[in-house]
């Protein structure tokens, strides 16, 4: 398989200076779905703030602790509740006596539809979600969490998922999983939702960012290029599914698999949940419709 970032090897749990008060250590869980492994971040250099402590791992949680020494943890700020992200929250409040931030609960930040989406019995792709995650402090977009030597504005970037935040030092973008340089984002409903996946990727192209730091790989020096390239993709990736549709009605699975030609055996689940948003999200613009309930393998036909 094609390593997309050959040259991004950090060593897992030894902090790296990204940049003057912007440090990261590597969660000793790499995967298919992970890259490397997830990126924790540390903000400021009188105290500290914590983005992203990630999986419930006590070798992360060590090298955590590690890196901030004596400095004071004054907040641990969440970006999502996934179970690569948010677990260690808990763990790391326990031993630092700072409070969680994040937009809400695991079920915080969905839209109505997929509200309803669940509530008639659409359930996730099996993607981990942190369930029993639950901050101390919850973010609306556009507030700020303030350190001796920092500020982080939070920003409400559903789409990944959608308690999803986003947060701002400066011109720097601490953007979860919502963009990544390695790979596109997985969008699974009724976690995901890709209408709001674009909508926060053009939020973020009013920005005027420098770099952004993801959830996963190395940092995305051209912001702008990459956001660019995540709403073609996307849009691509709908002009496919459509096309594919042509031929007669078809589930999510069979579009995956005439869709995604050259994606490993083991990534077809998260294709054929991508490919499911695709198809809610053209639902609700009157392009497509399901022949049946709108279940995960329910067959969709063009309107």
């Amino acid at each position: 398989m094609h390593d997309p970032q050959p040259d991004f090897r950090p060593e897992p749990g030894i902090a790296e200076t990204l940049a003057p008060g912007i440090r990261r250590v590597l969660a000793p869980n790499p995967s298919p779905m992970t890259y490397r492994g997830t990126n924790t971040y540390l903000v400021g250099e009188t105290d500290i703030a914590i983005i992203d402590p990630g999986p419930n791992d006590p070798r992360h949680l060590s090298a955590i602790l590690d890196a901030v020494g004596k400095t004071p943890v004054t907040a641990i700020c969440v970006t999502h509740a996934h179970v690569d992200h948010s677990p260690l929250a808990r763990a790391l409040a326990d031993r630092t006596n700072a409070p969680i931030y994040a937009f809400s609960n695991a079920k915080g930040g969905r839209s109505v539809v997929m509200q309803q989406l669940s509530q008639i019995g659409l359930v996730d792709g099996g993607e981990g979600v942190d369930g029993s995650f639950q901050p101390d402090i919850c973010l609306a977009d556009g507030d700020a969490v303030q350190g001796a030597d920092w500020s982080l504005r939070a920003i409400h970037t559903p789409g990944h998922f959608g308690n999803h935040l986003s947060f701002a030092l400066g011109d720097t973008l601490f953007c979860g999983d919502l963009v990544m340089g390695w790979a596109s984002s997985l969008v699974s409903p009724p976690d995901g939702d890709l209408t709001d996946f674009m909508a926060s990727c053009r939020r973020l192209q009013d920005g005027t960012w420098s770099v952004f730091h993801s959830g996963h790989g190395a940092p995305i020096t051209a912001p702008a290029e990459r956001l660019d390239w995540l709403i073609t993709h996307r849009l691509s990736r709908e002009a496919a599914v459509l096309d594919a549709l042509t031929s007669g009605p078809a589930t999510s699975a069979t579009l995956a698999q005439r869709i995604y030609t050259d994606t490993p055996a083991p990534l077809l689940p998260a294709a054929t949940r991508n490919v499911l948003a695709h198809l809610i999200d053209l639902y609700g613009k009157k392009m497509v419709s399901p022949n049946g309930p709108l279940t995960a393998d329910v067959a969709f036909s063009l309107t």
